[in-house]
C-alpha cells in the first residue's frame, strides 16, 4: 500500500449562495489537489467559451454540446444523477448576461478509477448548450510545449474560490523530472502529464479540478491535452500540477460519450 501524503486533489464544493472551499481529501501515492489558477489573470468574456463550472466545486469543458468532460475524482460513481448544475457562457459567475445553467442527467466515471490515474469522467446535461466545444487530443503529438490552464478555483493555496475565470500558461515537465520531485514518485506516467515552473508561482489549485489544460493545434485551434487532477499544494517550487493525459483515454472517452 502506498503511503498517504499531504497532497490533495484540486476540488472544492460550491454552496447555493456562494462558493466555499472545503477540506481537501488526502489521496494516495503522492497525489495532491490543484486549486484555482494561481498566478493567473482574468480571462476575457468569450475567450474560452467551452469552459464549464460545476456546482460540486469542479471545472470542466464541453466535449459535446450536451456532455462535459471533467475529472473522475469530482464525481462519486457512474449512474443517473440530476444533482449537478453546469454553468457556462460567462467568465463572471455572478453575471446573468449570456449565462447558461443546465442540470445533469447522468454521470459516467472512468471504469477502474481508484485514485491513481484514469482521472476522467463525463457528465450528460439535460439539454444541449449552444456554445463551442473543446476537441480533445487523440495522439501524444500535443503533449509538450506550453499549455493554457483556466478555472474559477483558488488564486492561492487554501484561498477562496473565484468569481471570475482566471487563466495562465505553464510549460510541459517530463515524466522523469516530475518523478524526481518530492511526493511525485507515484506519478502514473502512462496516463498522466505534468506541467509547471520549477520556481513555482503559477499553477491550478483547489476548485480547478476537472478543468482542461489545452494548447493550440497545428491549425491554430484550441485542443485539450489534460484534465486538472492533482498536485502538491498550489504553485509551490518543484511541485508541478499533474493532469490526466487526455490522448491516452481519447478512444474510451469517445466510446463512453456515444452511449450517453
Amino acid at each position: 500500500m502506498k503511503k498517504l501524503l499531504t497532497a490533495l486533489r484540486r476540488w472544492a464544493v460550491a454552496g447555493a449562495a456562494a462558493l466555499a472551499v472545503v477540506s481537501l481529501q488526502p489521496v494516495s501515492a503522492a497525489q495532491a489537489a490543484p486549486a484555482p489558477v494561481v498566478g493567473g489573470t482574468r480571462a476575457a468574456q468569450g475567450e474560452f467559451p467551452f469552459m464549464v463550472r460545476l456546482s460540486m466545486g469542479c471545472g470542466g469543458a464541453l466535449y459535446t454540446p450536451q456532455i462535459v468532460l471533467t475529472a473522475a475524482h469530482c464525481v462519486s460513481r457512474t449512474g443517473a444523477n440530476t444533482g449537478i448544475t453546469a454553468t457556462a457562457g460567462v467568465v463572471d459567475l455572478q453575471s446573468t448576461t449570456g449565462r447558461v445553467q443546465v442540470k445533469s442527467t447522468y454521470v459516467y466515471r472512468a471504469p477502474g478509477y481508484n485514485g491513481n490515474g484514469k482521472d476522467w469522467a463525463l457528465i450528460k446535461l439535460a439539454s444541449p448548450v449552444s456554445l463551442p466545444t473543446l476537441p480533445i487530443a487523440t495522439t501524444t503529438a500535443y503533449n509538450t510545449g506550453t499549455f493554457t490552464i483556466a478555472g474559477w478555483g483558488s488564486a492561492s493555496e487554501g484561498g477562496a474560490q473565484q468569481r471570475y475565470l482566471l487563466k495562465a500558461t505553464v510549460p510541459f515537465v517530463s515524466d522523469a523530472t516530475c518523478r524526481s520531485y518530492s511526493g511525485y514518485s507515484g506519478l502514473v506516467a502512462s496516463d498522466e502529464i505534468c506541467a509547471g515552473y520549477a520556481a513555482g508561482g503559477v499553477d491550478t489549485c483547489q476548485g480547478d479540478s476537472g478543468g482542461p489544460m489545452f494548447r493550440k493545434d497545428n491549425a491554430g485551434a484550441w485542443i485539450q491535452v489534460g484534465i486538472v487532477s492533482w498536485g502538491i499544494g498550489c504553485a509551490r517550487a518543484n511541485a508541478p500540477g499533474v493532469y490526466s493525459e487526455v490522448s491516452t483515454f481519447a478512444s474510451a472517452i469517445a466510446a463512453a460519450a456515444a452511449t450517453l
